[in-house]
């Protein structure tokens, strides 16, 4: 009722209800990102407080990125079958009690419980799978630019989160600063059952950009599991897949893997104060907000094959010459305005390609296979990462491996433009 209502009076104004669910998903990202960010402004009081490993907590920051990644691969599927309002429902409440469980932590396999397990779940269910689901159901033009809004909010939930959280736990400790995240995520919730609907017919709208009310299609007789692995089976035969699934793996290891969940830590190996860390990457976050934006402009103007290779190379060398730089509030300041221009710039191009090159319909659906890749690069490098700093004292061979990785992916994309292939990617229709 609420929503119909909003609609027709949106609609007399001229503006189409698409962006109310842009609005809606834009804020369920900001509080996934912060409660899925939360352990790398915590992980310092936590180690300090129990006198765990740098590797006790991230094995439970990595247990997160590897249910995401088992998750999402049926996101877009899930969201098909079921709705995607009933699914960040459920996303959100997981989300809710995973936060209530971290603060009553008390030995290393609770994190892995509240953070891995019903964290993990929670962004798993919704995700970029859920931007790429949104922009492709209710946007036909625009789509380059709705992707990269939503994925900003990414950088907004750094932004507006992790200095409050750093803030909180220094003065209050660090349960309080599980607070926010919490009641975002609970807002959510409430929010997308008063105001979220599936599809534009829902509201009797046709989606931004078209003239015709397209009714939504049948539920398919296939389940979520099936129609996922089956779309993941026709697309696997094609190299453009493999290609965007490895350079998304290596995306996700040099970027929430590392610096995201292992960045304040190495501050303050560096004699950085936690909340000063927290402070770059909330300038890194107010960067990457722009970046990614105009990422996203740019992948509906230019060919994001070479968007990708520029993404890449330059966060590859960004990653290489930060442990090298002096470190002061310049060097870091610079980096984190360069990083953060190109830090999730990624995923416009990558989305707009899977979309053209398999299609409309399960192209959302085949984005959830590419995101599990992403995250699986984030588990590697999150666990990789403290593993290697409790080994060596340093976090130096971690940032140069990362930013290696990048030139590669640079790599593959140069190779995917000099490849030919004999027929462009067809998927079938669901049915």
């Amino acid at each position: 009722m609420f929503a119909n209502l909003l609609a027709s009076q949106l609609n007399r104004a001229g503006i189409h209800y698409g962006w109310v669910m842009v609005a809606l998903a834009f804020m369920l990202a900001i509080c996934s990102s912060a409660a899925t960010t939360l352990l790398g402004v915590l992980l310092l009081p936590i180690t300090e407080e129990f006198s765990w490993s740098r590797a006790d907590v991230s094995a439970g920051i990595a247990v997160m990125f590897i249910l995401i990644a088992c998750v999402a691969p049926f996101a877009g599927a899930l969201q098909l079958r079921y709705g995607l309002v009933r699914v960040v429902v459920a996303s959100s409440s997981l989300a809710v009690i995973g936060l209530l469980l971290l603060t009553a932590a008390k030995a290393p396999w609770h994190l892995t419980a509240s953070i891995g397990i019903f964290i993990g779940t929670a962004a798993g269910l919704v995700g970029l799978t859920l931007n790429a689901t949104i922009a492709t159901r209710w946007f036909v033009a625009r789509r380059g630019l709705v992707v990269g809004i939503l994925t900003a909010a990414f950088a907004a939930g750094q932004l507006t989160f992790l200095p409050l959280a750093a803030w909180l736990s220094t003065s209050f400790g660090w349960r309080t600063a599980v607070l926010p995240a919490l009641i975002g995520s609970a807002v959510c919730a409430v929010a997308f059952v008063l105001f979220g609907r599936n599809w534009p017919a829902d509201v009797g709208l046709a989606p931004y950009g078209e003239e015709r009310v397209v009714p939504p299609p049948p539920a398919s007789a296939a389940s979520a599991v099936s129609l996922s692995l089956s779309t993941l089976r026709e697309a696997s035969a094609f190299p453009i897949f493999w290609v965007l699934a490895i350079t998304f793996f290596i995306c996700g290891l040099s970027s929430t893997g590392i610096v995201q969940q292992h960045f304040i830590p190495f501050c303050a190996d560096n004699n950085i104060g936690a909340v000063a860390a927290a402070s770059y990457l909330g300038l890194m976050g107010m960067f990457n907000f722009a970046g990614t934006i105009c990422s996203g402009w740019l992948s509906d103007r230019f060919d994001n094959r070479l968007l990708l290779i520029t993404y890449y190379a330059l966060r590859g060398l960004s990653l290489i010459w930060l442990p090298f730089s002096d470190l002061n509030v310049f060097a870091l300041t610079v980096w984190a305005v360069f990083f953060g221009l190109d830090y999730v710039a990624t995923v416009p191009p990558t989305v707009r390609l899977a979309a053209q090159h398999f299609g409309a319909a399960k192209g959302p659906v085949l984005f959830g296979w590419i995101f599990a890749a992403h995250q699986l690069g984030s588990a590697v490098a999150a666990y990789g990462s403290g593993v290697t700093r409790d080994s060596v004292l340093t976090y130096l061979p971690a940032f140069v491996a990362a930013g290696i990785a990048c030139l590669i992916a640079a790599l593959l994309f140069v190779l995917a433009i000099l490849y030919r292939p004999p027929s462009r990617p067809q998927l079938r229709e669901a049915t």
